[in-house]
């Protein structure tokens, strides 16, 4: 089983910058470190009321990773303003992503089947501007066949639902780890690149990480308040070897 990659969203390093105003906690410096701790690549989300993530953030994110020939997961809605910052910057990858201004965090996937003829034309001309496109979905067979589609060449299954049922003790948590099996199993079937995430912690990471047909985790706001109180090294390092951990259990 091939070794899973590690991104870290380093949003809400931003999102403790912005509440006093201040130019710190810098995220790009935030990004420097968790390279250096063993992230195989950064992930920003730049939204559209800009509540953390700024533009100029990732003007420097770009030439940060390109300078450490990491690749860059830029998350943004599928809206013109955002394909035109994307095409502007021509990061690594765009995952694109639901966003409405009410919400906390992102809710839900992205409903592909509903967007098609919005999100098709999108993918289109990222993909032929040299940009790995994503499509963050439910854990749903249909919309994994959708998200091939409109072209996208990976999928990330949002986790989440899965990482709150754990951590809330529901006994569905199973039912929602075999859909995510499930959705991985049909996304690699249709030669698609699987990604997850969104939730995931310490206690959650192991289950989804064994899912052999999974290239890489997105996690960030469990890392950030983890670095609170061991330190961002630290806290991706640990992440690390539990992900680590599941893939050698998996293939031993």
């Amino acid at each position: 089983m091939s070794r899973l990659r590690l991104g870290v969203n380093i949003d809400h390093v931003a999102t403790v910058r912005n509440a006093r105003g201040e130019g710190y906690p810098d995220p790009v410096r935030a990004a420097e470190m968790a390279l250096a701790a063993g992230a195989d690549g950064i992930t920003a989300h730049l939204r559209e009321d800009r509540r953390h993530i700024s533009d100029a953030d990732i003007e420097q994110l770009v030439v940060t990773c390109r300078r450490r020939g990491r690749p860059l997961n830029f998350e943004c809605a599928v809206t013109a303003e955002m394909e035109a910052i994307a095409l502007a910057h021509l990061p690594h990858a765009a995952c694109l992503v639901p966003e409405r201004r009410e919400e906390v965090t992102t809710e839900g996937g992205l409903d592909i089947i509903k967007g098609h003829n919005t999100i098709a034309p999108v993918v289109n001309r990222l993909v032929s501007a040299g940009i790995r496109v994503s499509c963050f979905i439910d854990a749903d067979p249909v919309q994994v066949a959708a998200s091939k589609a409109v072209g996208a060449q990976v999928i990330e299954l949002h986790t989440g639902a899965y990482c709150q049922a754990v951590r809330e003790r529901r006994p569905e948590a199973d039912a929602l780890l075999q859909r995510l099996r499930a959705a991985a199993t049909e996304g690699a079937r249709l030669g698609l690149e699987v990604h997850a995430g969104h939730g995931i912690d310490y206690e959650t990471v192991k289950p989804v990480a064994a899912i052999p047909e999974l290239m890489e985790l997105n996690i960030g706001h469990f890392l950030i308040g983890e670095a609170i109180f061991i330190g961002l090294g630290p806290a991706i390092q640990r992440m690390r070897a539990l992900m680590d951990e599941a893939r050698a259990v998996k293939a031993a």
